[in-house]
């Protein structure tokens, strides 16, 4: 089925990420990283708030008790959109200057879900975090060199894991009620050819849709057998977040990067770096709110 990627934001972030949609309000939120923005997109009026938080930003997620949760250089917080107001709420890794937060989101029980990387992606030195509703944060797994995509099983009994390095999507065993995961084994091994796994979601199917950095393109992958479904091209290198969204979740969001591209391939890639779209048909399911 030929899917076209439409540019729907001619964003031009230096490191696009962390793209959710909030079936709420009916808005796509997403960061660029180095540039510590906050980017709250409304298919609607086709417009694009920006908030400045002052340091590398993550990932975002909705709040239940309103505002947004990030994860940030400094650990977690929360983002009140009406002031704007960042507040820290705790920095697992104050230990490390060189570490900053990455990719995340929260389980069905309302967790926050993020890991860690140093600026130079050093090896096995970075963590993946569970913040809990209480605001109190647990390292989950250690060893990790770029923790990444994250997503939950429709029947929450398993949880999908991305470490970049590892070219692989690892899956666990996932305890809705405590959070704990245990036997961890290889769910989806990516082949060089298709670039690096990034961010990834769940559609409704179950299937897992993973971001493929320097694969130009969005991936459909069988998480019980390992096998690629289907590839969606996108014009740009980079592309780094996929999230379900619209009316109907039947709307992929795909973030791209600019970043370390050459003059010569933006010359080819003009839309590097932007928001794009596509109509993959099928529906995803909605992404879930911090509880805390």
């Amino acid at each position: 089925m030929p899917t076209k990627a439409e540019l729907v934001l001619d964003a031009r972030a230096d490191l696009g990420e962390g793209a959710i949609w909030d079936s709420k309000k009916q808005l796509l939120y997403w960061v660029n990283i180095n540039h510590g923005e906050v980017h709250i997109y409304d298919p609607k009026t086709a417009s694009d708030r920006t908030v400045n938080v002052g340091e590398p930003v993550g990932t975002v997620v909705p709040r239940s008790s309103g505002g947004l949760m990030l994860a940030v250089k400094s650990g977690f917080a929360h983002l009140d959109l009406d002031t704007e107001k960042l507040t820290p709420v705790c920095d697992p890794e104050e230990h490390d200057p060189e570490l900053r937060f990455n990719d995340g989101k929260c389980d069905p029980a309302g967790r926050f879900w993020a890991g860690t990387i140093t600026s130079r992606a050093t090896p096995a030195r970075a963590s993946l975090y569970c913040l809990f509703p209480d605001l109190t944060a647990t390292r989950i797994l250690a060893g990790v060199t770029n923790s990444n995509g994250i997503a939950w099983g429709l029947e929450a009994k398993t949880m999908y894991y991305i470490d970049t390095a590892t070219a692989t999507v690892w899956s666990f065993d996932y305890d809705l009620d405590t959070g704990a995961i245990t036997n961890r084994r290889v769910a989806v091994t990516v082949p060089a050819e298709l670039g690096h796994p990034d961010g990834m979601t769940i559609d409704a199917e179950g299937m897992l849709w993973v971001a493929h950095w320097g694969g130009r393109s969005v991936n459909r992958w069988d998480p019980a057998g390992g096998e690629h479904l289907r590839s969606i091209p996108i014009p740009a290198d980079h592309v780094s977040s996929c999230a379900f969204g619209g009316a109907e979740l039947d709307t992929l969001y795909v973030t791209t990067a600019r970043g370390g591209l050459s003059e010569e391939d933006l010359r080819t890639q003009p839309h590097a770096g932007g928001l794009f779209r596509v109509k993959p048909g099928v529906r995803g399911v909605a992404a879930f709110e911090f509880a805390g």
